[in-house]
C-alpha cells in the first residue's frame, strides 16, 4: 500500500511539473495540501494533535478528485491516504469561490497494533476510510473543516499550484 500511495503522490508531482503541457485539460487543477491540527472528542494526552499532513489532489473540471496524503495519526504512527473524491460548490458550480461540501473515500495504511481497530476493515494497518468535509475557497486558497468519524476532526489549508 504504500508504494501504491507514493506512486500516486509521484504522478501528481510529475503532473505538476509538466501542467502547461497536454496532461491537465481547461479547468482542472492540482492542489498541495497542509493539515496542521486535530481536534479529539475524546481527550487524551497520548493524542497527537498535529498531524503534519501533507498532500496532492488533481481535480477535474467537473469536481472529480483523485489525492494521497501522508500523515501522522492519532497514535503518532506515519500513515497515507489515497483516495477519489467530488467537490460540490454551494452556489454557481462553475465558481472557484465559495463554500463547497466534499466527500473522499479510499485505502487508509498505517493504523496499527493496539491502534487497528480505530479503521473500518482494518487488516495489517490497511484499512478503508470515507471522509467528509466542509470548506471555502478564495482564489487559489482554501480552507476545510473535515470530519474524522466520531474521533474528532481537523482543519487543513489547500494551495492550487497549477490550473
Amino acid at each position: 500500500m504504500k508504494l501504491a500511495v507514493r506512486g500516486a503522490v509521484l504522478a501528481l508531482s510529475l503532473a505538476c511539473g509538466t501542467a502547461q503541457g497536454d496532461v491537465f485539460t481547461d479547468g482542472d487543477s492540482l492542489m498541495m495540501q497542509f493539515g496542521p491540527y486535530v481536534y479529539h472528542r475524546h481527550y487524551d494526552p497520548r493524542h497527537n494533535d498535529h498531524p503534519a499532513l501533507f498532500g496532492l489532489e488533481w481535480e477535474s473540471q467537473s469536481r472529480l478528485e483523485l489525492g494521497a496524503v501522508w500523515f501522522l495519526n492519532s497514535f503518532y504512527q506515519p500513515s497515507e491516504y489515497a483516495y477519489v473524491g467530488k467537490r460540490w460548490f454551494f452556489y454557481n458550480p462553475r465558481d472557484d469561490d465559495g463554500l463547497y461540501l466534499k466527500l473522499t473515500a479510499g485505502p487508509l495504511y498505517g493504523y496499527k497494533g493496539q491502534y487497528a481497530d480505530n479503521v473500518p476493515f482494518n487488516h495489517d494497518g490497511l484499512g478503508v476510510a470515507a471522509i467528509p468535509g466542509i470548506g471555502y475557497q478564495y482564489d487559489r486558497a482554501s480552507a476545510q473543516f473535515v470530519l474524522l468519524g466520531t474521533a474528532g476532526f481537523m482543519i487543513t489549508f489547500g494551495l492550487q499550484v497549477a490550473k
